[in-house]
């Protein structure tokens, strides 16, 4: 009988997805971390649509990977506020709540989210 080889993170992953959904009022804060990127978006689970995306690519001039975290957690969270999203669902992806990821729930709060 043969397993399923898992990669690192992967089944931690899948425990903290089961848990989260993200609707049209209320989506999913998606957050993804590279080596030298960060990559957030705000997800529509149950039309399968990203909403909105933005990404370390587009700051400039920034020092340290976690300013350039809690600016993506900000212009996230002002392009929503565009779009009319008030409020989301944290979804850390399977990361700790620790460092670039934290950084990048209190940008979003401090730009208007709430979860």
């Amino acid at each position: 009988m043969f397993t399923k080889i898992r990669k690192p993170g992967e089944k931690r992953k899948a425990r903290v997805r089961s848990k989260i959904r993200g609707t049209k009022e209320k989506p999913r804060l998606n957050v993804y971390r590279s080596n030298k990127n960060i990559y957030a978006q705000l997800i529509d689970d149950e039309a399968g649509k990203t909403l909105v995306g933005y990404s370390s690519l587009k700051i400039k001039n920034l020092k340290t990977k976690e300013e350039q975290s809690f600016k993506v957690g900000e212009e996230l969270a002002k392009e929503a506020l565009k779009k009319g999203i008030k409020e989301a669902v944290f979804d850390r992806s399977g990361y700790k709540y620790h460092g670039r990821v934290k950084k990048v729930a209190e940008g979003a709060r401090k730009g208007g989210l709430k979860f």
